[in-house]
């Protein structure tokens, strides 16, 4: 969302205005835009945490903004993407906002890639999620997600030394004293109709002795639709952003006259 300075409503401090140097009215109205920014912000993330189920850190976090200057006096508030291992939140809320197909995570490229992943399939933790899987806000955990990719030899030319080893695998199945072992599986159920079609398509692990404990890890389900949730256009008029902008900028100028008057 966009802020920028509008000088409608400032009839009442016109005076004030008119006595404060080019550079004391920018320095005010920058202010009074930061204000409005972080006002917005806040809405943004009501308004995230209102219409997601348990949105991510990740994302309440990433809304953000360049603070306004009173050589620019206009700032965007957005989700903003800082690298490293997640997916864009521009890319999630943009989905959200427009509706549409939600893009590929990374690690479902990484088991489409491999053949592992069928066309026109995405992935979903189960219900429960697999013991030590989840972080509890419907996303498998970090270490988890990077075993399971290693496992199934996933990791792409760059990352093929985190690939699993033969020898690793053993280790896995074997398991230790605090950490039962278990292998994976894929079964894509009536997909392609193998040996193990009577179990839904995804990943499934294997535990206890004898295999004897078959238990759901990452299912494969159709590549969905979303449907618009979250609104620029609704935050706006929730926020009444143009009232409060008005009402900061009558704040900050009257608070630089005074400044100037003592």
């Amino acid at each position: 969302m966009q802020i920028s300075v509008k000088l409608d409503g400032l009839e009442k401090v016109q005076k004030q205005i008119a006595a404060l140097s080019g550079s004391g009215i920018k320095t005010a109205m920058s202010k009074a835009v930061n204000d409005t920014a972080f006002y917005v912000r806040k809405f943004m993330q009501a308004e995230a945490s209102r219409v997601f189920d348990q949105p991510t850190a990740h994302i309440m976090r990433s809304f953000q903004f360049s603070p306004a200057t009173p050589e620019k006096l206009s700032t965007e508030v957005l989700p903003t993407y800082y690298g490293g291992k997640g997916v864009d939140p521009q890319q999630i809320l943009r989905a959200q906002e427009a509706g549409g197909t939600r893009r590929d995570k990374r690690s479902e490229s990484a088991l489409r890639r491999v053949g592992i992943l069928p066309g026109g399939y995405q992935t979903a933790i189960p219900k429960p999620p697999y013991p030590g899987s989840d972080d509890g806000k419907g996303n498998l955990r970090g270490p988890f997600l990077v075993q399971l990719i290693s496992y199934f030899q996933a990791f792409g030319e760059q990352g093929y030394r985190a690939n699993m080893t033969d020898k690793r695998k053993k280790a896995l199945q074997k398991g230790t004293a605090k950490v039962a072992g278990r292998r994976y599986f894929v079964s894509y159920g009536r997909l392609r109709g193998n040996r193990s079609s009577h179990l839904a398509p995804g990943i499934w692990a294997v535990s206890g002795t004898h295999g004897v404990i078959v238990q759901p890890v990452l299912m494969f389900v159709r590549s969905g639709n979303y449907t618009p949730r979250f609104s620029m256009e609704r935050i706006a008029k929730v926020a009444d952003v143009e009232n409060y902008m008005a009402k900061r900028m009558r704040y900050r100028i009257r608070q630089a006259f005074e400044g100037l008057s003592t």
